[in-house]
């Protein structure tokens, strides 16, 4: 139970979120991920705080960094010295995938143009992710989450209002190009297998943040719409979204007219009713249907409310805190928080990885999805072991 990358060497020569987000999802897959940081720093995220593990001293670790790193190796290299370019040109040549979120044209000045990789590795694929694409007019601004959130949209659409543009809750801009990023490097990998030759993947915050733009994009391409924020009900469909009730509040969704009718059925009211009788109708008096719903919530509490609910097969649910969320049983069963020891901290909780694999038998399934994870590392702490390495396999091939 390795995982399905198992064997795939991948070289992680990113910082912040976006490029260690890829590289964790292909490491959380079974690759071996070797993580090359600045001396003495290390990637910025491990500055990046509060909170901190260790608020003091050479142990401290930023809950930041934990959350993005976790099976990889740390090896330091100066990609200025000679010594280390020499060592990272040795990892360069035996690894499958190199990750890079350089602002464009900082690694061919460093020497490492696409050109000199694909002579030291023509079987070498790169992800190379930029904030807000690596040509066009704008291709060498520099790319942060919030920016790029603004810049691309996902602002305009979130909040409760068009005059709150709001940001998501967490880093989406640079969580997505990640995960783009590490879907593109599995698709160029896969053509490897045909052609023998790797290539270079490129993605950015600003095209991750477009691509999913999903209905509120094709509601302006093709319909001439422009979205804007409208708080926590759809733009599309209603009934769907947070409702108040006795104490508390509930969301749910109404999907299609077949919900419509067992919502009304459950707490009496008239599905044909004017402004009520099809979806197009009800967002166009959502504020009725809302007054509708809540009037008839006031006097039950949340968790009676969504009882009935759920018996009346409405999809329904609570909003959740963070720690609510880890406290679950259900994302317990899902594998989505994992024991790793860490070299300085000790015993740690962190997020799991999002997959779960399994092959099918006669017998029924069987689960294969990586059950050993390692803690993300402490700065520096493989490169000892990873020069061995390079020593060793340098001697084995030899003539």
């Amino acid at each position: 139970m390795t995982g399905p990358l198992d064997g795939v060497l991948v070289v992680d020569l990113t910082r912040a979120l976006a490029g260690p987000h890829a590289a964790m999802m292909l490491g959380d897959l079974g690759a071996r991920v070797i993580k090359v940081e600045n001396p003495g720093s290390g990637d910025d995220t491990r500055g990046w705080g509060p909170p901190f593990v260790q608020p003091e001293g050479a142990d401290r670790e930023s809950t930041y960094f934990l959350s993005t790193n976790k099976n990889k190796e740390s090896i330091t290299l100066d990609l200025k010295d000679e010594a280390d370019k020499r060592v990272l040109t040795e990892l360069l040549r035996r690894t499958d995938v190199l990750m890079e979120n350089f602002r464009p044209g900082t690694l061919a000045r460093l020497g490492f143009g696409t050109d000199v990789l694909a002579e030291l590795n023509p079987r070498l694929v790169t992800l190379a992710i930029s904030g807000f694409g690596h040509d066009g007019p704008e291709g060498g601004r520099a790319g942060y989450d919030q920016i790029a959130q603004g810049e691309g949209g996902l602002m305009s659409l979130t909040g409760s209002g068009p005059e709150d543009p709001q940001r998501v809750g967490v880093p989406i801009g640079d969580l997505l190009a990640g995960m783009y990023g590490a879907y593109g490097v599995l698709a160029a990998l896969m053509e490897r297998e045909r052609t023998g030759r790797g290539q270079v993947v490129r993605t950015s915050l600003l095209a991750a943040i477009v691509g999913v733009h999903a209905f509120q994009g094709t509601a302006w391409t093709v319909a001439g719409k422009v979205g804007h924020a409208q708080g926590n009900h759809h733009p599309s469909i209603a009934p769907y979204g947070l409702f108040r009730c006795s104490g508390g509040s509930v969301q749910l969704s109404c999907g299609s007219e077949g919900l419509w009718r067992k919502l009304c059925a459950e707490f009496g009211f008239d599905p044909e009713a004017p402004g009520m009788a099809t979806n197009g109708e009800r967002v166009d008096h959502r504020q009725q249907v809302i007054e509708l719903l809540e009037g008839a919530f006031a006097t039950i509490d949340p968790e009676d409310l969504l009882a009935r609910l759920a018996a009346a097969g409405i999809p329904a649910g609570k909003v959740r805190t963070v720690d609510e969320v880890y406290g679950w049983d259900q994302t317990l069963s899902q594998g989505l928080l994992v024991d790793v020891e860490h070299a300085t901290l000790g015993r740690l909780q962190l997020p799991g990885p999002p997959l779960r694999f399994f092959a099918p038998g006669p017998d029924g399934e069987t689960e294969t999805t990586r059950r050993d994870h390692a803690a993300p590392p402490v700065l520096g702490a493989d490169g000892d072991a990873i020069r061995a390495w390079l020593a060793q396999t340098e001697e084995d091939t030899a003539p």
